[in-house]
């Protein structure tokens, strides 16, 4: 009966926190700001603001696909964002500038986790066919070797957290001393950016959980 539920609170945490995203994301992207400026203004504006002219805005295809690439300097907004003139884009527009300015400062945890992208996704590609070939075979070194690289994935997602709270305390800041809400809409765009923030705390949780999970059958697999 512990199995079932579980694997139920796995699959109901993410599910619950991308459903507070959207119905958040649907309600305010119908609540205009008072500057009336679309996601691509609020992007551009608040670079050009903190020097980061180097850093373009570009339109990208999908439904909150929003993302700052480093690499190319580059922040890419989905099509609703880009053009929106809400509450919504405003602040995933800022959130994304957030990174950049993360970027421009070197931003310590966002340098960690960059350095941990390469066996992060090794580790998340490989790891659960390492542990399970290891329980099935009894090869307790290939269990532990599955474990090692889920741990590091986990690891990954565990360093995001910091990375997308501070991206969203820079976009509020940025957000109201631009003059792109003014304080009374605070309330608001915080809503988004905690939304959205929720997404990232449930994947962290159900990782760390499945960690648990492999560690305590490995515990239970040497002590046969």
């Amino acid at each position: 009966m512990s199995f079932i539920i579980y694997f139920a609170l796995i699959l109901i945490i993410p599910l619950w926190a991308q459903s507070k995203v959207k119905s958040t994301y649907k309600k305010y992207s119908k609540v205009p700001t008072s500057s009336a400026m679309s996601g691509a203004e609020v992007a551009r504006k608040i670079l050009d603001d903190n020097g980061l002219y180097n850093v373009a805005v570009e339109e990208v295809r999908g439904h909150l696909t929003d993302h700052y690439d480093p690499r190319s300097k580059v922040i890419r907004l989905s099509t609703d964002i880009y053009h929106g003139r809400s509450t919504a884009g405003a602040a995933v527009a800022a959130h994304e500038v957030g990174h950049a300015i993360q970027d421009a400062q070197d931003y310590a945890f966002l340098r960690f986790r960059s350095a941990l992208v390469p066996v992060a996704s090794f580790g998340s590609n490989i790891s659960i066919f390492l542990i399970i070939g290891g329980f099935l075979l009894g090869m307790t070194g290939l269990a532990l070797a599955g474990i090692v690289f889920f741990a590091a994935a986990v690891l990954f997602q565990l360093i995001t957290l910091p990375v997308e709270f501070d991206a969203s305390n820079r976009a509020m800041s940025q957000l109201v001393s631009t003059g792109v809400i003014r304080n009374d809409e605070e309330r608001k765009t915080k809503k988004v950016l905690n939304a959205a923030a929720m997404t990232y705390v449930a994947g962290a949780l159900v990782a760390l959980a499945e960690l648990l999970r492999f560690v305590f059958m490995f515990v239970g697999m040497n002590e046969e």
